[in-house]
């Protein structure tokens, strides 16, 4: 199944950088408790949404990229 992409460009590498600093964070600083494996699933799902161009939540509340 195909969907549209729904995020910019600058939206998406924002969501990689973040993601990125998500897992770092949830991993490193805050090791072997639950906490920090749900802020590192939180920033893969974000890297994830990034570098497909697609974000459910945002389809559910109608966001579209305007058409070229």
């Amino acid at each position: 199944m195909f969907y549209r992409k729904n995020l910019p460009v600058w939206e998406r590498t924002t969501r990689v950088v973040a993601g990125a600093a998500m897992i770092a964070c949830g991993l490193l600083g805050l090791q072997g408790l639950p906490i920090g494996y749900l802020i590192a699933g939180t920033g893969a799902v974000a890297i994830m949404t990034g570098f497909i161009g697609f974000c459910p939540m945002c389809a559910l509340a109608g966001r579209r990229l305007p058409s070229p």
